[in-house]
């Protein structure tokens, strides 16, 4: 018999939900097979098999409060299992699959029109998921730990935007990936961090934690909720590899493909608001990093160059900052260097 066992679920992490089971008892399971979903406080995990045979027992209920280690299920591996064709179906059946409880209609009987409501008044109940919990929790932590303040800049992305016009086809046919606008924002703000180390610090008790490297968070808005998985030493990184980077988390991230490392760490954070036409806002820290970038909506404006009026495609750049470690020369003078690098997008890529 091979048990299936609860994984590791990170630092700090002592127990998850079971929020989905992919196969039944008595179900033929195969090597890699997907055979069950967990939720944990940070993120939703594939449990996969590691052996082929019968799936023979479910030792939990979907809802169950489940811990590192524990075995949910057995599956058989004295029977033989024939290796079936890939099945082009089974993607959809996994991203279909129940991620939260059932909503708990509070009325005898749900109206199906606009109109119906308007007569028969109702309301849906539906519990937090573990995630939506923890996220919940730490966004109240950090408003009640942190003196966070927030400053401003705004950024022209004429330079960035002719760049990628020009070597958008030859980056993807040479690496495989597009070339995206988030590439250029981590790279500007490993380069500022370089610049102000207090602002990819953080403080630890009394003391102040400085990194010899930058472990980007990146948010990602799934299905359950914004969640930051990590992009580590993208210092170091090529544009192409912080673009493969960022697809790989995001694409995980909504598939429940992420594993403890990828939410591990952070010392910084990137937001961008702007894919859902978000003009300006005020991010929320990421604790316990000091400050978090938000990017938003690029807008044609009105601006002076030259001392003449032009268009420009510009974006608002908003820095949230702990104030109790960061002074607001410093997060300014950052803010200042990202844009310039975001401006210059040739000159950084030089390190200059």
């Amino acid at each position: 018999m091979f048990e299936i066992k609860v994984p590791s679920l990170g630092e700090s992490e002592t127990e998850a939900t079971l929020i989905s089971w992919l196969k039944d008892v008595g179900d033929e399971v195969q090597v890699d097979d997907i055979v069950a979903e967990i939720e944990s406080d940070k993120i939703t995990m594939e449990i996969t098999a590691t052996e082929s045979g019968i799936l023979t027992e479910q030792h939990f209920a979907v809802e169950d409060t489940v811990e590192p280690g524990q075995v949910i299920g057995l599956i058989d591996t004295s029977v033989e299992v024939e290796a079936k064709p890939a099945d082009p179906q089974a993607k959809e059946k996994i991203e279909n699959s129940p991620t939260s409880p059932e909503p708990q209609v509070e009325s005898e009987e749900v109206s199906s029109s606009p109109a119906d409501n308007l007569a028969e008044r109702e309301q849906v109940r539906i519990p937090m998921t573990r995630l939506r919990k923890r996220i919940a929790t730490r966004l109240k932590e950090a408003q009640n730990t942190a003196a966070m303040l927030t400053t401003f800049n705004e950024a022209n992305m004429q330079s960035i935007m002719e760049l990628r016009s020009e070597y958008k086809d030859a980056f993807e046919e040479k690496f495989g990936t597009k070339l995206g606008f988030m590439s250029f924002f981590v790279k500007a703000c490993a380069l500022a961090c370089a610049d102000f180390p207090t602002v990819n610090a953080q403080i630890d008790g009394v003391d102040v934690l400085y990194h010899n490297y930058i472990d980007m968070g990146i948010a990602v808005s799934t299905d359950n909720g914004l969640i930051v998985p990590v992009l580590h030493d993208v210092g170091i990184k090529s544009y192409a590899e912080i673009e493969q980077g960022i697809i790989d988390l995001a694409t995980r991230a909504r598939t429940g493909g992420l594993k403890p490392e990828d939410m591990q760490g952070g010392t910084f954070s990137i937001t961008n608001g702007g894919i859902f036409g978000s003009m300006l806002s005020t991010p929320i820290l990421n604790t316990p990093q000091s400050a978090i970038l938000g990017m938003h909506t690029i807008q044609k404006r009105a601006v002076v160059e030259d001392d003449e009026v032009v268009i420009r495609p510009m974006m608002y750049l908003a820095l949230s900052y702990d104030h109790r470690l960061i002074d607001g020369k410093d997060a300014v003078q950052f803010l200042v260097k990202v844009k310039e690098a975001l401006e210059n997008p040739s000159r950084s890529a030089l390190g200059l």
